[in-house]
């Protein structure tokens, strides 16, 4: 005998809510592919199936924020002191831009990397144009959607992680082609949201020709220090070849009054700043 109709109704609501609830549970942000749907391309999807297939048994390893890279060991850019100066551009609720801040930088002349994600290239496309046509500056990767790169879903502070394999090689290689098709160059270096991934990640993106780079120097804008106690922090962290790492997505905050401050002094002790692609083994 058939059910009643109050019994199929509850359970047509019962079906809704568990579908509903294992789709919440399976991403329950908006997915990537609604943003960047065009990216999802035949080829992409057979490229990234052959790389989850490599390393299909792999375990994810020690989750970190401090991955050291690799520096050239005969550059000539090593035979002097140096420091690099390092800024991300988040994205979503944080997309804007420290025009003083790279104002400042270019006034100088001082080098800088640029890690920026795809979707704060989407809210500020003429600003990267004229950020990557500078030679000043080196456009690096910060990840198509700034989720950070855990193969397993761990996160910290409270920020999206990608929540597998799959989730990574989107992250990393899709906005290493968003930005090679803008500028011509791609990528070479790759720093996760929060700078924590796991080993495996970071073996994923050297499959992808990027290295993993976290830094040496926290500033403190993230915290929303203050410019003294960012110069403070930067000085008091100061050694050849520290990677220091601030922002450039936050014209609200002090970057710019913290580089007035620690710049002056870094010259006086003999720095020289340069860009990351001039001193790794990339």
């Amino acid at each position: 005998m058939g059910m009643s109709l109050i019994s199929r109704i509850f359970f047509a609501v019962f079906a809704a809510a568990f579908l509903l609830g294992a789709a919440s549970q399976a991403r329950p942000r908006g997915d990537e592919r609604n943003a960047f749907s065009s990216y999802y391309t035949p080829e992409y999807l057979a490229y990234k199936e052959r790389i989850m297939a490599e390393f299909a048994k792999a375990k994810p390893g020690k989750f970190s924020e401090f991955v050291k890279y690799r520096r050239k060991d005969n550059d000539k850019s090593m035979d002097q002191k140096v420091i690099a100066l390092t800024f991300d551009a988040c994205g979503g609720n944080h997309s804007g831009y420290n025009a003083a801040l790279i104002e400042y930088l270019r006034k100088e002349q001082i080098p800088a990397t640029l890690f920026v994600t795809g979707i704060w290239i989407e809210k500020n496309k003429e600003t990267f144009q004229q950020l990557a046509r500078d030679p000043l500056f080196e456009i690096e990767n910060h990840g198509l959607m700034h989720r950070l790169c855990s193969t397993e879903g761990k996160t910290k502070y409270g920020v999206h992680a990608t929540r597998n394999l799959g989730d990574v090689i989107d992250e990393m290689e899709l906005c290493a082609r968003k930005i090679a098709q803008l500028t011509g160059r791609r990528p070479i270096f790759f720093r996760s949201a929060t700078a924590y991934s796991d080993e495996l990640a970071n073996k994923v993106a050297e499959r992808l020709g990027m290295e993993v780079v976290s830094y040496d120097i926290l500033a403190g804008d993230a915290m929303k220090a203050s410019g003294k106690t960012m110069s403070r922090n930067i000085l008091n962290g100061a050694r050849h070849g520290a990677v220091v790492i601030m922002h450039f997505n936050h014209p609200e905050l002090q970057e710019k009054q913290a580089l007035e401050l620690s710049v002056p002094e870094l010259r006086r002790r003999g720095y020289n700043f340069i860009k990351l692609e001039d001193f790794s083994i990339k």
